[in-house]
């Protein structure tokens, strides 16, 4: 697959770049700053420096790829932000102008309570984590919803739990719609070849696709 991916620097998009290399797909990182995108990355993937707010430099990107995927991160920390949904709103303006459909974002779980969460999660992790950053998940929650109301793109919103570096236990459990059975923790090696499968999955094109170790 030709793949472009918005966020390549964070953790997750690092490792969705360097997972994609691996599976020998043609992968267009877009970053703001291409010294961050770590050395062994820069010679194996397109690097493109460019604003992901600009939907002109965005339909550059993505024209012509078969997957566009957004690991978009705030380093905001607690603060109000802005950054999923304007990233969001712009990565599809510029994907309709290109003509290119599919579509894959990295969502959250916490702001999300599932009949499948266990009650630790349901009334301990997910409202704890939702109220200590309930700026950056109020904007996740509104990024959801521009991608899910988006006509013409093939989406599938990945809400994840708590993500952790380390190299991939080399499996991971999907629930399209509802999460997984004590859905607590994803390395992010993993989400990322979750989202490599997800690309190639039909079945989940209007899907929430829930993800966990």
């Amino acid at each position: 697959m030709r793949i472009t991916v918005f966020g390549a620097t964070g953790g997750t998009g690092t490792a969705v770049c360097r997972e994609a290399v691996r599976r020998g797909h043609e992968v267009t990182a877009v970053v703001r700053d291409a010294a961050r995108l770590p050395g062994e990355l820069r010679d194996k993937v397109d690097v493109v420096v460019a604003d992901v707010m600009d939907p002109a430099a965005v339909e550059s990107a993505v024209a012509g790829r078969d997957a566009v995927m957004s690991c978009l991160g705030t380093r905001t920390g607690r603060a109000p932000t802005t950054v999923h949904t304007d990233g969001a709103t712009s990565i599809i303006t510029g994907m309709r102008a290109a003509g290119t459909r599919r579509l894959l974002v990295v969502s959250a779980a916490a702001p999300y309570p599932d009949p499948g969460d266990d009650l630790l999660g349901r009334y301990v992790a997910k409202p704890l984590v939702s109220r200590i950053l309930a700026n950056p998940m109020k904007d996740v929650v509104r990024a959801d919803g521009v991608v899910a109301g988006a006509t013409g793109i093939d989406w599938t919103i990945v809400r994840p739990p708590r993500l952790m570096d380390g190299p991939p236990r080399g499996a991971y459990r999907l629930g399209l719609d509802r999460t997984p059975p004590r859905a607590r923790t994803i390395r992010r090696a993993d989400l990322a070849g979750a989202m490599l499968d997800l690309a190639d999955d039909p079945k989940s094109v209007g899907h929430v696709a829930w993800v966990a170790n």
